[in-house]
């Protein structure tokens, strides 16, 4: 492989300090990361990750991976320019890059913890179980709760099928897309490796050269894509289930408003087009129809007296009713 020479110094962009720019995209990386902690912490002391759709966090990896690699297609000459000029200047124009990255990071660290935590002995409860008369947590009988058990642990382990099926799909995405034909005799490519060779030899041009532009279009529109269909299998989950399960309605607050932040940050960077932020408009979007049924099932848990996983909330005892009212 021919590798190209280095750059001119005085043809690298963004030579000049932006501080609105910096201190936008420095806050954005601290807000991902705080705004993912609370699902972490969330599946790590439940000690369960159920609720969680295998397809949601599928899709959810595939699509933050294309943004991921659209943005270093895009960006490319900031890569290179950071071999002749300052460190800080190559930090500062990768910001929106670390961005996109530290994203698909953190939310493979839930698609990990899910995999950890998944629970092969079930407990949550879904409106299916329940007979004339039940509430959550409170069957009719013993044998209708254990019919209904033996089910779930069934259906549980198709589940658990399931989610190690799309766990090797999410890895096997990273390096190959299939049926994206460059040669004649090619059918199936190495995504990853591809931009990186179409980068290191095709000379650097603003906009890409035909080949890099199409491809980086191919994984914005693809991320696009996969971020409408994402939420989609989650949506329908939580809303049949009618829990909140193991999602953290506190990252949802967080990334939903924070989702127009990041576009916005994501969109003022050099050489970015809508191919770029597209995804993360249509993820904070879907992720707001999300937070709202999550919501409503919340207040329906409070009004039923039942946890997130359907469970009964401990009821207070004689004594502390008696010491309430002697309170009052």
């Amino acid at each position: 492989m021919v590798f190209q020479p280095l750059p001119d110094p005085s043809t690298c962009p963004n030579q000049n300090h932006d501080p609105w720019t910096l201190a936008l995209s420095t806050a954005l990386i601290s807000g991902l990361i705080v705004s993912y902690l609370p699902q972490h912490f969330r599946i790590i002391s439940t000690g369960t990750s159920e609720g969680l759709s295998p397809w949601f966090l599928l899709l959810g990896a595939t699509s933050s991976a294309s943004g991921m690699i659209n943005l270093l297609i895009v960006q490319w000459p900031l890569f290179r320019c950071c071999r002749v000029v300052s460190g800080g200047q190559c930090a500062e124009s990768l910001l929106g890059f670390v961005q996109v990255f530290m994203q698909w990071l953190l939310f493979t660290i839930i698609f990990i913890l899910y995999l950890i935590y998944f629970p092969h002995v079930p407990h949550m409860r879904f409106p299916g179980q329940l007979g004339y008369g039940a509430t959550r947590g409170h069957p009719t009988t013993d044998a209708a709760e254990a019919a209904a058990h033996d089910k779930l642990v069934a259906e549980n382990k198709v589940e658990w099928r399931k989610a190690v099926g799309v766990a090797w799909l999410t890895l096997i995405h990273l390096y190959i897309t299939a049926a994206r034909s460059i040669a004649a005799d090619t059918r199936s490519v190495v995504l990853l490796i591809l931009a990186l060779v179409l980068l290191n030899t095709l000379p650097t041009t603003k906009p890409p050269q035909p080949a890099l532009r199409r491809l980086a279009q191919f994984c914005g529109v693809t991320g696009t894509l996969l971020a409408i269909c994402q939420y989609a299998p989650q949506i329908y989950k939580t809303f049949g289930a009618g829990l909140v399960g193991a999602l953290s309605i506190g990252t949802m607050c967080i990334q939903v408003p924070g989702s127009v932040m990041f576009c916005i940050s994501i969109a003022v960077r050099e050489g970015t087009d809508w191919t770029s932020w597209m995804p993360y408009a249509v993820t904070g979007l879907m992720q707001g129809a999300l937070l709202v049924i999550c919501l409503l099932w919340k207040r329906r848990q409070k009004s039923l007296g039942i946890d997130d996983f359907g469970d009964p909330l401990p009821r207070p005892s004689a004594s502390d009713e008696r010491s309430a009212l002697l309170s009052s």
